[in-house]
């Protein structure tokens, strides 16, 4: 009996939904050995996936709706499990509630015992207690929305879900226009990080995720205001994809844009203090946290590190407009790289801030982004070592094997583009 490619995606579809089961169970433990040896089974059985959806240009209609399937299955198993007592989705109860307490949470500081009363069982434990929050008016107005239908870390996680799967409904219209395979959309719903940082511990990441897959899918139905607003509003999530900014020149009208600022500006006036457009914690966060961080640590010994953040932006501007110049019109890999290359440079690279490439690698020259989304995992030993009075360090063996990873498959696809080109200038030439 010869084994077909939808049999064989089956199979690893099955595995991976064994894999996740295993590490959802384990969640309580992240970075433990069963949490990090299941969640590494699936990360290797992903890119297994991964390579099948690419040498196949089609699969059967129920290839695509039974991977469906098995990914609602293990987001729900992950759905169920409670967070971590630190994860950030703690603070975005906090940044919530007291915005509808009348407070706001760019000035309230949640260990002031002036606010203890504020707290819930929920919010004791949130990170950072000496510090405001960081996070920009979208995602605030977000939190707020949220917590108003119904306040705990579950209301926001099953929000994050409902985005993760409205992500995967716009892809399978993109596919359809493009002519790509639609079963391309479980190269997206696959990746265990979405199972992890979505329905696990929750990220407000997806959210922007979604807003900036809206605007690329508008801009290539010509859709240019809503293009242009749906960019605004995913920045106004987090700041990550203003280095996308190259992309929109000439592409959307000078009316767009000031449409999409007037709207991000108008997300911001109900956290306007004395005037001054509000930033929390954002500064602190540049000038003190760090996570796996290679490059800007390297950097920072020579530099200043508003300096060095500085040339993380500037290196997904620089992306961008290469990109902008070289990559075909509404190419996801244009949105992509960029992003990439900023964090790369980063101070602080958690593996859910990778949610926000996962909707633009479905090409070749994006394979090292989707190698980096699993070499990644092996991070999440630096929680396990915390339990362990260790200190919030990823190991240096950690990031060789997490880049080196990355590196050597970028390496191997310049090879392979390189080379033809070689053997041809290589031949020799008529002699006359």
């Amino acid at each position: 009996m010869k084994i077909t490619p939808a049999w064989r995606v089956y199979a690893l579809g099955a595995t991976l939904c064994v894999a996740l089961t295993i590490c959802s169970r384990n969640f309580g433990d992240r970075g433990g050995p069963y949490f990090i040896s299941s969640l590494t089974i699936a990360g290797i059985v992903y890119l297994l996936a991964v390579r099948e959806f690419s040498s196949t240009p089609i699969f059967p209609k129920r290839v695509i709706v039974i991977g469906l399937i098995l990914a609602a299955v293990w987001h729900i198993a992950f759905l169920r499990m409670p967070p971590g007592p630190d994860d950030d989705i703690h603070r975005y109860v906090w940044d919530g509630r007291v915005q509808r307490l009348g407070y706001n949470p760019y000035t309230v500081v949640p260990s002031d015992p002036a606010f203890a009363g504020l707290h819930t069982p929920e919010t004791r434990t949130l990170n950072h207690p000496d510090l405001p929050s960081p996070y920009p008016a979208g995602a605030q107005l977000f939190f707020r929305a949220v917590t108003a239908i119904h306040e705990s870390v579950f209301a926001l996680k099953v929000a994050f879900v409902v985005c993760d799967f409205a992500i995967a409904l716009i892809l399978l219209d993109i596919l359809r226009r493009s002519g790509q395979g639609a079963h391309w959309v479980l190269a997206y719903v696959w990746n265990p990080l979405l199972a992890i940082e979505v329905a696990g511990s929750g990220h407000i990441d997806i959210v922007g995720a979604l807003l900036l897959l809206v605007s690329f899918a508008a801009l290539g139905r010509r859709w240019r205001a809503v293009a242009a607003v749906a960019f605004g509003l995913a920045v106004a999530v987090k700041l990550l994809p203003i280095v996308l900014l190259p992309l929109y020149w000439k592409r959307v009208r000078i009316r767009d844009a000031a449409l999409a600022a007037v709207v991000v500006g108008l997300l911001y006036v109900p956290f306007f203090n004395h005037g001054r457009i509000p930033i929390g914690s954002l500064g602190t966060y540049v000038q003190s946290f760090r996570f796996n961080d290679p490059v800007f640590a390297t950097l920072e010994r020579v530099a200043a590190p508003k300096v060095v953040a500085g040339l993380a932006v500037l290196a997904g501007f620089l992306t961008a407009s290469w990109m902008r110049s070289n990559a075909p019109e509404f190419s996801q890999d244009a949105f992509a790289w960029p992003m990439a290359a900023s964090l790369l440079c980063a101070p602080v690279v958690y593996p859910w801030y990778l949610l926000w490439l996962l909707p633009f690698v479905r090409s070749a020259s994006t394979v090292p982004l989707i190698i980096w989304t699993v070499s990644i995992i092996p991070t999440y030993c630096v929680w396990h070592l915390r339990t362990l009075g260790r200190p919030w360090l990823v190991p240096g063996w950690v990031m060789l094997l997490e880049y080196g990873a990355v590196a050597m498959a970028a390496a191997i696809i310049a090879s392979r583009r390189v080379a033809p080109d070689v053997r041809y200038n290589s031949q020799p030439t008529k002699q006359t």
